[in-house]
């Protein structure tokens, strides 16, 4: 879900081919759930390997992960952790409502209401320690390095950007702002063509590029007041105040200057901001991390996904090609070193 600031932030569209040389810190957990929602067959099941095995999840993984390489972007997977306690009321809503969508998603199947079914059951979504396990392998057999948090994934691929070890974190939430990465990248994982629900028309999903000082300088806020603004708002760590959205916090943030003085000025209640502020302004996160990059190893790679998972080894193989026409340059840790 994350922070609901949208319309507070101004996003600039780009292609792919513009992140390339770049090194991007994405959010692994949300990028697979991203996945799953959408690889789909035309009735909302899952694509499944012949033992009944979900791999939606590795069909997505795979060929946009090396689409990025042979576009010459350097992902590095960042994948959560243990939740923060604050997160537990998200985490229930979640999957409150996954049941709910579930039972809609068969009343569908039985009123033979195929795009409904399909819609309801991209909200099912479940990622399970198998398929996040199979995931990394797969991404170790493609030279990509893995980083597992502490806590929270977006902060932890927040701050490699703010170390300077990645130039961008790659999300669908607005989170990363929150947690202070300087550069954002939405729909880095699905940019392509989308079908819009329940209706015949396709929609052109494109990569979006948000830097955090730009929102700041646009509204005059420092970045403690954006975070104020999220936690106005509601993240997954507060329920924030009913009634104020994003465009209502920043006024209030702006006529005020901090979520203590509109507590006072508005008599609204806010509970558990001071820990939410300190999740987003210090969060828990490792430096015991290694960047290293290298070429995709072919063999073993149609090994898993071909021989285990029963995927198409000339697809698959295709899709390898740029590995046997050019090398992938510049494998160090440091973006001095990188350039």
């Amino acid at each position: 879900m994350g922070v609901d600031i949208a319309s507070i932030v101004e996003t600039k569209p780009a292609a792919l081919e513009d992140f390339s040389g770049k090194i991007v810190a994405i959010d692994g957990y949300n990028t697979l759930y991203q996945f799953l929602a959408i690889i789909r067959q035309s009735d909302g099941t899952l694509l499944m390997d012949s033992r009944g095995r979900v791999t939606s999840h590795l069909s997505g993984l795979f060929y946009r992960t090396a689409n990025f390489l042979e576009t010459g972007i350097k992902p590095v997977f960042v994948f959560d952790g243990e939740p923060y306690p604050q997160k537990r009321r998200t985490i229930e809503g979640r999957i409150a409502v996954k049941e709910k969508a579930m039972e809609e998603w068969k009343k569908a199947l039985e009123e033979g209401d195929m795009e409904r079914a399909k819609s309801k059951a991209q909200q099912t979504s479940h990622l399970t320690r198998e398929m996040v396990s199979q995931a990394k392998q797969l991404l170790g057999y493609m030279g990509i390095p893995c980083i597992d948090a502490p806590r929270d994934g977006e902060a932890q691929a927040s701050y490699l950007v703010r170390r300077g070890d990645a130039h961008y974190s790659g999300s669908q939430d607005f989170d990363s702002l929150l947690f202070g990465s300087p550069a954002l990248v939405r729909n880095l994982a699905i940019s392509g063509k989308r079908k819009l629900p329940r209706k015949n028309e396709y929609v052109d999903i494109k990569p979006e590029a948000i830097s955090l000082q730009e929102v700041l300088q646009k509204h005059g806020l420092t970045w403690e007041q954006l975070v104020d603004i999220g936690i106005l708002v509601g993240t997954d760590f507060n329920e924030g105040v009913r009634g104020i959205g994003a465009k209502k916090a920043l006024k209030l943030i702006k006529e005020f200057g901090s979520i203590e003085k509109v507590i006072e000025a508005k008599k609204i209640e806010v509970p558990g901001y001071e820990e939410t502020r300190k999740i987003f302004l210090q969060p828990d996160v490792t430096q015991d991390y290694s960047l290293k990059w290298s070429l995709p190893d072919t063999e073993k790679i149609v090994d898993m996904l071909c021989e285990e998972f029963g995927f198409s080894e000339e697809r698959v193989r295709k899709a390898l090609g740029f590995v046997e026409t050019r090398k992938i340059q510049g494998m160090q840790t440091s973006l001095d070193q990188f350039f």
